[in-house]
């Protein structure tokens, strides 16, 4: 004699469906991201245990790249050249960014309770927002304009009598680091305000409210209630921007190429020279998958930080 299935049998099946249907919407994305991230990764993890130059056959050789890859001070120098960057392309933004959105919040709150904010705050976000619309390409030769020995930077400084500060900025061994690093701070700095703001909106007003019944001014409010509050989109800030920061080519490659010297080369305008300019697409890979898992153990570790403590 056959049982029918109880409704507790029934709705984990009705369950089971809905599952599987939500993974039937997601296939298509996940079939795009296989194809074009997973499994190209996959292929430069194995190329880099060849020595190959793109056109002949390759020789095995092991973990012989990336014991160059440690080895090397040109490869070990540009991974390094990247950590300072992220000093520039991560902590400075971010800082840039609170202090933007404090200063685009207005003390008091709206008759709906949330902070106030300033008028004119399309024109403010188009303004800062304006060097991520435009392509790094254009950003890096306006930039190499501005800093070259007759650009605004100079002619600025020679104007207020500082000329003894004027130099070739990009090609000056002390300064060329730098000044790409204020570049990629310039073009950052907005997209963490916004990240920021729009942070801003979701926390609770009656946070402000008790705040300012204890007598909180402004500053205070903003460090006691938005900061905390903001905790997610610190993370997530930092972890774009150093990515950015790893990860960079663009802007290097267009304002400096590297140089002078070696002293603006990055892993990833070196994993370009290697594979298309040196023909070692080996030694290439193994850095590519260096920089990856580098990348990936800072995000985690940015992760792990920003989780609420319990």
């Amino acid at each position: 004699m056959r049982t029918r299935p109880g409704p507790g049998t029934r709705r984990a099946g009705r369950r089971g469906r809905a599952a599987w249907r939500g993974y039937l919407y997601v296939l298509p994305a996940l079939a795009v991201y296989l194809l074009f991230a997973v499994l190209p990764a996959l292929h430069s993890a194995y190329l880099s245990l060849f020595d190959w130059d793109g056109v002949t056959l390759g020789s095995w050789t092991g973990l012989d790249n990336y014991r160059e890859v440690f080895a090397d001070p040109a490869l070990r120098g540009s991974v390094l050249n990247a950590l300072i960057l992220v000093v520039f392309f991560a902590f400075l933004p971010i800082l840039a960014g609170l202090a933007m959105t404090g200063l685009l919040i207005l003390p008091g709150t709206s008759a709906a309770g949330a902070p106030r904010r300033r008028p004119g705050m399309g024109a403010f976000r188009l303004l800062f927002m304006l060097p991520q619309v435009v392509p790094l390409v254009a950003v890096g030769v306006t930039w190499r304009w501005l800093y070259g020995d007759d650009g605004l930077i100079n002619e600025t400084l020679d104007g207020l009598g500082l000329g003894g500060w004027s130099r070739a900025w990009l090609g000056d061994f002390d300064w060329a680091l730098v000044a790409v690093g204020i570049v990629g701070a310039w073009v950052l700095s907005g997209l963490c305000m916004m990240l920021f703001l729009s942070g801003v909106q979701k926390i609770d007003p009656q946070l402000y409210e008790a705040a300012r019944l204890d007598g909180a001014g402004p500053v205070r409010e903003f460090v006691s209630v938005t900061l905390p509050q903001l905790r997610g989109e610190l993370a997530v800030a930092l972890t774009v921007t150093t990515v950015a920061a790893l990860a960079g080519f663009d802007i290097v490659y267009v304002t400096t190429g590297g140089g002078p010297g070696e002293e603006t080369t990055v892993p990833g305008l070196l994993v370009y020279r290697l594979a298309f300019s040196d023909g070692r697409v080996g030694l290439a890979s193994a850095l590519g998958v260096v920089l990856s898992l580098l990348i990936l153990v800072l995000v985690y570790v940015i992760n792990r930080l920003s989780r609420p403590q319990t």
